[in-house]
């Protein structure tokens, strides 16, 4: 097998990859997220002091992460760009957690890890989709 195809064809794996971990990701946070918010299992009981803004910022960046994993799917650039969204709306609200932690508001050790999780693991994501379906089709461009 050629240097070329190898790459080619680790290229397409990476790709699956990162489509089955943002759909995995999407699906677990929207089924968490409205958990919360429409009170399914009792949830908001056990989540303890669960910030609202912060469910609903996740719950809205599932749909994106499922959204994405799709337009990554079909090669789509703006799912790129859609994860680049998702990014700055997480940054954001990680901000407003800080904030709201050092100003004495209640809150879950676990949201700090989580949201750290979360931020780290859709900037990776958005990077990633950007060097494949961003940069990729630029270099085809400028190729032909």
């Amino acid at each position: 097998m050629g240097l070329y195809k190898f790459f080619f064809k680790m290229r397409k794996n990476q790709t699956r990859a990162i489509v089955i971990c943002l759909a995995l990701l999407g699906m677990l946070t929207v089924f968490a997220g409205g958990s919360v918010l429409f009170d399914l299992f009792d949830m908001r009981e056990r989540e303890g002091n669960y910030i609202l803004y912060i469910v609903w910022a996740n719950f809205i960046c599932g749909f994106i992460y499922l959204i994405a994993a799709y337009g990554i799917l079909k090669k789509q650039r703006w799912a790129a760009y859609l994860l680049f969204l998702a990014s700055a709306l997480l940054l954001l609200v990680f901000s407003e957690l800080i904030i709201h932690i050092n100003r004495g508001g209640l809150y879950e050790t676990k949201t700090v890890y989580a949201m750290s999780f979360r931020t780290a693991a859709t900037i990776l994501f958005s990077i990633l989709s950007y060097l494949i379906l961003v940069k990729k089709s630029h270099k085809n461009q400028r190729d032909n």
